[in-house]
């Protein structure tokens, strides 16, 4: 057992196979999911129902006030913006990556954690900036001089291509059909939004059979 490690949990195919990854790995696992005035609020139901199946404890955080700072500015945050099909700024929660996971190093202290496992991956990296893997070294030296503690937020796929975590997840056994993607609400997903289009083009490009319902192929 490599000991206690924080899952940052969203409920998407990426940090579900992060999970998974980390059980497999020899991590006791703790996973933690937030809202944060999202749009898609069924994406902690969807981390929930990760955690169950792997048998995790997880911690669900409401800062869903900071919405009031997001809004205007996101189209995961307000409904009064159009949803891109592909990526623009308007995609981008203004550091929110730094926030969930300054609260999962909080939570990692707490349980005397030393590892927080965060599913950032290639694909994501040269859109959004705290995806990136000069981000997750400068986080950890923030770690180090705010907590004085030895904690390290480790994204194993930092190096990967997102179709390459769904060929992962498929041999690690991830029911994919427990996770979310879409940026919006639906009782499916609207299969338009640029998480959707992401997710589709990995499972084809991984060439395994993508288990979400769509409203729109």
């Amino acid at each position: 057992m490599k000991g206690k490690a924080v899952v940052i949990l969203s409920g998407g195919p990426d940090s579900s196979t992060a999970a998974y990854w980390a059980k497999n790995e020899g991590y006791d696992i703790y996973g933690i999911t937030f809202r944060y005035g999202q749009i898609a609020s069924r994406e902690a139901e969807y981390a929930k129902l990760i955690a169950k199946r792997l048998g995790m404890n997880i911690k669900e955080v409401d800062i869903s006030s900071v919405n009031e700072i997001f809004k205007h500015v996101t189209a995961l945050c307000d409904r009064s913006l159009s949803m891109p099909s592909k990526f623009e700024p308007s995609l981008i929660v203004p550091f929110r990556n730094a926030i969930f996971l300054s609260i999962g190093v909080a939570y990692a202290i707490s349980i005397d954690a030393k590892t927080i496992i965060y599913g950032a991956h290639a694909s994501d990296s040269p859109f959004y900036p705290d995806c990136s893997r000069g981000f997750i070294e400068a986080f950890n030296q923030a770690i180090k001089a705010g907590t004085g503690l030895k904690i390290e937020v480790i994204a194993p796929f930092i190096n990967m291509e997102k179709w390459e975590i769904i060929k992962l997840g498929a041999k690690l056994g991830v029911p994919y059909e427990l996770t979310w993607s879409c940026y919006l609400d639906g009782s499916k997903h609207c299969g338009k939004c640029e998480s959707c289009v992401n997710r589709k083009n990995a499972f084809k490009k991984a060439g395994i059979p993508d288990p979400a319902q769509y409203y729109s192929n």
